[in-house]
């Protein structure tokens, strides 16, 4: 199949062996349900120009390789500022939450600032293989998204700036939008900076807030990743996340580490 999921109407959805994870047997990595989310807070209707401005997902639990439910609302309107939610159950369970911020825009190309330099582009960077000895390289989500390296290695250990694209649809028979692209990649953050061994420690996030200055152009997303760790198995990986003109976003995932 050349898609993370199959639609099967009415908001629900089939995963296909693309969306594993290389955490646990039998569940998704959750970069193709944070995007599976933020497709349903695209659908939740306009009544002015606007975009999301802010999304976090909260991950409730595990996703299961079975049939995935999706629902979305919008819970404050208003003309300039609107509150938008979005909810993932497998079954009965609610395995992950999704708020956003949606805003109105405006023409603010004057006064544009702060972004990162572009990154090198992605034709100019090595590919970039998941290390042997990470679950799940060879098979589902991170073989189902093609990554280049431009500094540092997934192999090695520390920080880390890649390139990463989609090499599957996320819904079949749909292109995905330049924020479901986005949100597909960056839950990555975590792997790609990671400087732990996966076969002695978890460093598993238990959410992902992305703050997303433009949409991306072009199916590339980069991600200038970082993992700190503090002393008492907490951490914080941070990304600013790219396409091909500059920065995009910055996103950031709260971290459980522990030995295994």
């Amino acid at each position: 199949m050349t898609t993370f999921y199959e639609p099967l109407g009415d908001g629900r959805f089939s995963p296909t062996e693309h969306t594993a994870g290389p955490w646990t047997p039998g569940t998704q990595h959750f970069g193709p349900p944070s995007a599976l989310l933020v497709r349903a807070l695209e659908e939740v209707p306009l009544a002015h120009a606007s975009r999301l401005a802010r999304v976090t997902v909260e991950i409730l639990g595990p996703a299961p390789l079975t049939e995935l439910t999706v629902r979305s609302r919008l819970d404050r309107p208003g003309r300039s500022v609107e509150l938008l939610s979005a909810e993932l159950s497998a079954g009965e369970k609610v395995v992950a939450r999704a708020s956003a911020w949606r805003l109105a825009t405006s023409d603010s190309t004057e006064v544009i600032a702060g972004g990162a330099e572009p990154l090198p582009p992605p034709e100019t960077a090595e590919p970039a293989p998941w290390p042997e000895h990470w679950a799940g390289g060879d098979f589902g989500y991170l073989a189902a998204t093609e990554w280049r390296a431009v500094r540092g290695s997934m192999a090695e250990p520390g920080p880390a700036t890649v390139w990463a694209r989609q090499r599957v649809a996320l819904v079949g028979g749909e292109k995905p939008s330049p924020l479901q692209r986005l949100f597909a990649v960056a839950d990555s953050g975590n792997g790609v900076s990671n400087y732990l061994d996966p076969r002695q420690w978890w460093f598993i996030n238990t959410e992902l807030t992305v703050h997303i200055q433009r949409e991306p152009d072009g199916e590339w997303i980069g991600l200038d990743a970082l993992t700190v760790v503090g002393p008492d198995g907490i951490g914080t990986a941070t990304s600013r996340l790219h396409d091909p003109g500059g920065q995009v976003a910055t996103g950031a995932q709260a971290l459980l580490v522990r030995p295994r």
